[in-house]
């Protein structure tokens, strides 16, 4: 199977839409937007795994990273998603492959949060088998470090992060 990566196009937006819809998700649409506009605008870049001309997943790379350890220090990959129906293909792993080359441009260094509940299993694994190491400073709730014994809820906004030397 030929994965071809390329940047995000206003044509995908309506498809990649559609794609959370069917797995059950709320319309993404006005989110994919801002992303295009902020690619556009040379903020983000917003890397797409397409198979047979049908987009599988896409990520996205921040210049430099928006909150947590690594804030205002390294390239960040953020909002990666790989559709229920592509995964465990082999797309993540070049959607992960590219965002490294593309962070590796700027910067020696590239990082992400991960969040912790089962949801994000499969994307924990993967972190970890492509040399992503946890920074030390434990997890981080709504955008904050959570000190020991300090209250949180395991939803999308509790997350490990992680950074590879490139």
């Amino acid at each position: 199977m030929i994965i071809d990566i390329q940047p995000l196009k206003r044509k995908d937006i309506l498809e990649m839409d559609q794609m959370f819809l069917k797995q059950g998700w709320p319309s993404r649409q006005q989110l994919l937007i801002e992303y295009l506009n902020e690619q556009e605008a040379g903020e983000r870049d917003v890397l797409l795994a397409k198979i047979n001309n049908k987009t599988a997943g896409y990520l996205t790379l921040v210049p430099l990273a928006k909150h947590g350890p690594f804030k205002g220090l390294y390239p960040e990959i953020a909002d990666f998603n790989v559709f229920e129906s592509y995964q465990k293909q082999g797309v993540g792993s070049q959607l992960l492959k590219a965002a490294e080359e593309k962070a590796r441009e700027i910067a020696a260094v590239v990082t992400l949060g991960v969040g912790l509940h089962t949801g994000y299993g499969s994307a924990q694994r993967l972190y970890v088998k492509q040399g992503y190491i946890p920074d030390g400073s434990g997890v981080w709730f709504n955008n904050q470090n959570c000190a020991m014994n300090a209250p949180c809820c395991n939803n999308d906004d509790l997350v490990l992060y992680l950074s590879k030397e490139l």
